[in-house]
């Protein structure tokens, strides 16, 4: 008896967003099933990183790692060494641990991402008591990340997985994603192929991830806590979601220096410029479609 499959499509809301899952094939068991985990993933990691619930890993951080080593979920752990890697390779662009910092006085430095310690058995110190973190810029792209590993683990061939713009896709071929128009939202930009990979997209409007409640941008540039302004947008494509969550950020705040840190991770991108320019990488240049 031949294979039976199923295709479902099916939204929650998450992570200050809608997140949605389409399974496109799964040869028998239950689609409905596979879909529920991967849903449960998805709210496990915004329990763990959240800014705003006091009993998430990031509170409790916040709250006792500068008075001694605190332990965190294996995720949390992870997302940590990510995000300080691509902090120390970005010179600071990237930078998880200035939530709780004002913005610096003229000659004044303050404490950051190379104040926190990552210890043995998932264990966390800051070293600055000024130090608090925000995992509003990476933890998204992870959510996704663990919906597509929840539902190959469940047999699931083809899905995506897509959490308001952060996206990851397996199996099936090559998926045409749209890319809003960051001066308008409203408008289409263009579209990309995506095929066994991950699209993020980060613009100068306001992300309800992040801990600031009012600002005119998604990111904020670290050095100078204000909103980055050195481009209107940027989508990165890239092996995983949390990698492209994280690059969008860097890009939009230190453009000059992008193309290193996209060969670094493997990773391409497109940047609608302040003057409206559109840029993209090489490998872009087959897969893109400008929309009608």
């Amino acid at each position: 008896m031949p294979a039976t499959s199923a295709s479902i499509r099916r939204a929650r809301a998450l992570l200050g967003t809608f997140v949605e899952i389409d399974v496109a094939d799964r040869p028998g068991g239950d689609a409905e099933s596979a879909v529920d985990t991967a849903f449960a993933a998805v709210a496990d990691v915004h329990r763990l990183m959240s800014f705003h619930d006091a009993e998430s890993d990031v509170s409790r951080l916040n709250l006792m790692a500068s008075r001694g080593a605190v332990t965190v979920h294996p995720w949390t752990y992870a997302v940590l060494e990510m995000a300080l890697d691509m902090a120390h390779h970005s010179n600071g662009a990237f930078d998880i641990g200035v939530a709780g910092v004002r913005r610096p006085l003229a000659g004044q430095s303050s404490p950051g991402f190379d104040s926190i310690e990552l210890l043995a058995d998932h264990r966390v110190r800051f070293g600055d008591p000024g130090v608090k973190i925000d995992l509003g810029g990476i933890a998204k792209g992870f959510a996704v990340d663990c919906a597509i590993d929840a539902l190959r683990s469940c047999g699931v061939r083809s899905a995506m997985v897509n959490a308001g713009g952060d996206l990851a896709t397996f199996g099936g071929g090559a998926r045409l994603v749209h890319i809003r128009d960051p001066r308008s939202p409203d408008r289409l930009l263009c579209q990309v192929a995506v095929s066994d990979g991950a699209l993020a997209s980060s613009a100068r409007r306001f992300d309800p991830f992040r801990s600031a409640e009012t600002t005119a941008t998604a990111v904020v540039d670290p050095s100078t806590r204000l909103p980055a302004h050195a481009a209107l947008g940027a989508t990165v494509r890239a092996p995983t979601c949390m990698v492209a969550d994280a690059l969008t950020k860097i890009i939009m705040i230190a453009p000059q220096s992008a193309l290193s840190q996209l060969a670094r991770y493997g990773a391409s991108a497109l940047l609608v410029a302040p003057n409206g320019d559109i840029l993209r990488t090489a490998d872009w240049q087959g897969d893109l479609q400008h929309a009608a």
